[in-house]
């Protein structure tokens, strides 16, 4: 399931955002990628010992994380701390799948839903889309600032070469409840559905059903 979150961050947080990045260290990304990763991995990410990344995750993290659709459509259960990374002229992220555990020994979470925030506008930089490969095809995607898109981190995906400007964005990962991907796509559905009957009609018995079955289904399949 591949779904855009429009306009997580508000734009006070993107001004303050950006400033940030552009007084924090930056490393060379390889030293975050596995073996395979490696390879096709170009690109600078923030030093995690950065002075900025407490502040950073305040403006970001916990935005997103109490994001109802966010919520809706990854169902967390472990939220892996960000990536922030930078694209400048040349970089890209050959095609790769992500590993499938991640995070330090006695921290590790499997790694079912990866999370890109875009951080500056498409209009600062000429290339450096997010292309993920889906059963319909490619999706090619460059969002707004302030969006979000989650995907599968077992789909093949790239950022393709940035030809001008920089591209800014944070990328996280997530363990989530439900393991089984089509199980979690039937749950935001459903719950779409569920939270409109909610506010409109929330004394139908058919509203109640509903809500009883989503939550019950969640009580089935979640693992924890």
């Amino acid at each position: 399931m591949l779904v855009e979150i429009p306009a997580v961050l508000p734009a006070e947080n993107l001004t303050e955002i950006q400033k940030l990045l552009a007084a924090a260290p930056f490393v060379d990304g390889k030293l975050s990628a596995g073996d395979v990763a490696r390879q096709v991995k170009n690109n600078s990410e923030m030093q995690h010992t950065a002075a900025q990344l407490n502040r950073l995750n305040h403006l970001v993290m916990s935005v997103l994380v109490q994001h109802p659709q966010f919520q809706s459509a990854v169902l967390p259960h472990r939220i892996a701390m960000p990536f922030y990374a930078r694209y400048t002229v040349g970089q890209a992220y050959g095609e790769h799948i992500d590993d499938p555990v991640m995070g330090p020994a006695g921290q590790r979470y499997r790694s079912d839903i990866a999370v890109t925030v875009f951080l500056n506008a498409p209009q600062e930089y000429d290339g450096g889309e997010l292309v993920i490969a889906t059963q319909y095809g490619q999706e090619r995607i460059k969002c707004p600032a302030g969006h979000a898109v989650i995907y599968p981190a077992s789909s093949l995906h790239q950022v393709t070469p940035v030809r001008a400007g920089q591209r800014l964005v944070a990328v996280t990962w997530v363990q989530s409840l439900i393991r089984n991907p089509a199980q979690r796509e039937l749950l935001y559905e459903l719950n779409h559905v569920r939270e409109r009957w909610l506010k409109t009609s929330p004394a139908d018995p058919d509203t109640q059903k509903i809500d009883h079955t989503y939550v019950n289904l969640v009580r089935m399949w979640s693992e924890l």
